[in-house]
């Protein structure tokens, strides 16, 4: 059975900037040219007229990804295109591939990454004048599309497209790939097309490639980064986790793994974790597919090695996600340190006199304030910092005056005036302009995607053939209950693992169990109820709870937590990546039988 051997080098603009050589060169260097796998062998659907070595002509890789894309960027590069409309992509990227451009062409990787952000275009003409500059013959393509009609103040608007541009861009020879705005598991699923010629309608094929682009899109997560378990394996190993890649069969299966030598730990509780990152019921919706997390089988095949299998997959929605990022205005915020005895009148005292200045005058007063008191203090303790608790005010409002000079004033006026004590962390600046995050949707007939092949030449990518609305799928029976038993009181995490995350101003929290006793368990006990009791900040806000049994997992999604989204921050945590260990970290009735 033919191999796609593919891996992914970035999770994040910003994500380790050598990763791109060191999955480039982490296979190994004793395989000669004469592996029988690739889309260039007898039995491959045609030899793409790319020049270099033929891709799967080594145990190395065939593709490498790279996801540098997320809600913030987008933000980020919309406001790096207003200050030069030749910007716009991620410049790591291009920065990356001034090696990595002639490591590729001498080991026939195809290079597909998403840095295109809002100008893949201008970032395909970087790399065209790179490859002119350091002497290597790499064809590029780029896809596009998109970007849509922006509406009066909004910085960006990109629909989120699927793989199938991508796979006409290998197809017509391209060694390297650029995207705008696709979804992180199109970066997998569209070479995976190319590679092994599926249609659009070979659904379970095509989302079992989805959902290992899944588990790759966010590199070191799949590998032991962000691990819940990270106290049981050795922190030698995890000092430095490698970046995953994943071998993908003809029939949709996958083997998720990593470079031998590199460091980490690839297991089932590591790909769990990531399956459940960023996701909410059973069906995972994308452009080319929705495909049915409930039907995920994990493995373990080996050390570093979990297999996927089982995934069935389903037409997908008739309208493509959107993401619209604006400017929501000005924030700034001061953190008041509050040392020893009455910490919380010291708090309630500086409160009165911040909100009394800030309220003198018709435009002094933030249109948002927001204070936070972190109680870090220790009783008797023996350093000052450890005595000291944090007292946060964050303030917005469509006017950076009302941000600026205006809090400078009211918290800065008050050092020798206010509780005992008094200092700041430091002192606040001028207001710095935060974003929004919104969601829409749209027909997916009404976005252009087009894959702009090496050569110039334009291809409109057709619209797939079937679609089928997004319903949510019937809650599976629960399990049978354990059978009563003595408990005792201790933190969820000592049975329970979890990854959380953001989507827009909605946080999503998976949380899963080894063995089917601690699932009979968790599926029991862990409620919306419960959940809202064990994180109290959910508790006037909408929670749904999805069951996943072929994970052992639960699937939490809890709207508006995040207010306007992660560029806004608005919480202390503004992307929820600490929600889940706040949720293990909580004290309930464990079974002793599963201590």
């Amino acid at each position: 059975m033919r191999t796609l051997r593919i891996g992914n080098a970035s999770g994040f603009y910003g994500d380790r900037f050598d990763a791109l050589r060191e999955m480039l060169t982490g296979g190994d260097p004793a395989t000669g040219p004469d592996s029988p796998s690739g889309p260039d062998s007898p039995s491959g659907p045609g030899s793409p007229s790319a020049p270099g070595p033929a891709p799967g002509s080594h145990r190395g890789l065939d593709v490498l990804t790279g996801d540098y894309l997320a809600e913030l960027t987008m933000l980020i590069l919309g406001r790096d295109l207003l200050k030069d409309p030749s910007t716009g992509y991620a410049k790591t990227f291009l920065r990356q591939m001034e090696e990595g451009l002639g490591l590729a062409h001498e080991r026939g990787v195809r290079i597909v990454a998403n840095a295109g952000g809002l100008n893949p275009a201008g970032l395909a003409d970087a790399l065209r004048a790179l490859a002119d500059r350091v002497g290597v013959p790499a064809r590029i393509a780029h896809v596009e599309g998109d970007r849509l009609p922006a509406p009066d103040g909004v910085l960006a608007a990109n629909a989120y497209l699927g793989g199938a541009g991508i796979a006409a861009c290998l197809k017509a020879g391209a060694d390297v790939v650029v995207t705008g705005r696709v979804t992180d598991a199109a970066l997998v699923s569209g070479p995976a097309q190319w590679f092994f010629g599926w249609g659009p309608e070979e659904y379970d094929r095509l989302a079992g490639a989805v959902v290992a682009g899944h588990v790759l899109e966010c590199g070191t997560q799949a590998t032991g980064g962000n691990y819940s378990f990270f106290t049981a394996h050795d922190p030698k190993v995890l000092r430095r986790p490698g970046f995953p890649l994943a071998e993908i069969h003809e029939d949709g299966t996958a083997v998720v793994t990593k470079h031998p030598g590199t460091g980490g730990v690839v297991d089932t509780g590591t790909v769990t974790a990531q399956l459940l990152y960023e996701t909410a019921g059973a069906r995972y919706a994308g452009p080319d597919v929705t495909a049915r997390l409930d039907t995920v089988r994990l493995t373990q095949d080996g050390p570093d090695r979990v297999r996927i299998d089982g995934v069935r997959g389903e037409a997908p929605p008739p309208t493509l996600k959107a993401g619209l990022c604006r400017l929501g205005g000005f924030r700034n915020e001061v953190v008041f340190v509050l040392t020893g005895l009455d910490i919380e009148a010291k708090a309630e005292l500086v409160r009165d006199q911040v909100e009394d200045a800030l309220g003198r005058g018709p435009k002094s007063r933030p249109e948002q304030i927001r204070w936070e008191l972190s109680r870090t203090d220790r009783e008797d303790a023996g350093t000052e910092e450890t005595a000291s608790a944090l007292l946060r005010l964050v303030v917005r409002d469509r006017d950076p005056e009302a941000v600026g000079r205006a809090l400078s004033g009211a918290a800065i006026e008050l050092a020798l005036a206010s509780y005992p004590g008094f200092h700041v962390t430091a002192p606040p600046g001028k207001g710095a302009p935060y974003g929004v995050f919104e969601t829409a949707y749209v027909p997916v007939g009404e976005v252009p995607h087009t894959a702009v092949l090496p050569d110039g030449t334009r291809v409109a990518v057709p619209v797939p053939p079937d679609s089928r609305v997004l319903e949510p799928v019937p809650e599976p029976p629960l399990p049978a209950p354990l059978p009563p038993g003595p408990t005792r009181r201790a933190p969820l995490g000592r049975i329970a693992g979890a990854r959380s995350g953001d989507k827009g101003g909605d946080a999503n929290v998976g949380v899963w169990v080894q063995g089917d006793p601690a699932w009979r368990w968790l599926a029991h006990t862990l409620t919306v109820d419960l959940f809202r009791q064990l994180l109290p900040e959910t508790k006037e806000l909408p929670v749904e709870r999805h069951l996943l049994p072929g994970l052992r997992a639960v699937n939490f999604t809890v709207t508006g937590l995040l207010g306007e989204g992660v560029a806004s921050q608005a919480r202390f945590d503004p992307q929820a990546k600490g929600l889940g260990e706040w949720l293990r970290s909580r004290h309930v009735d464990l079974p002793e039988e599963l201590l």
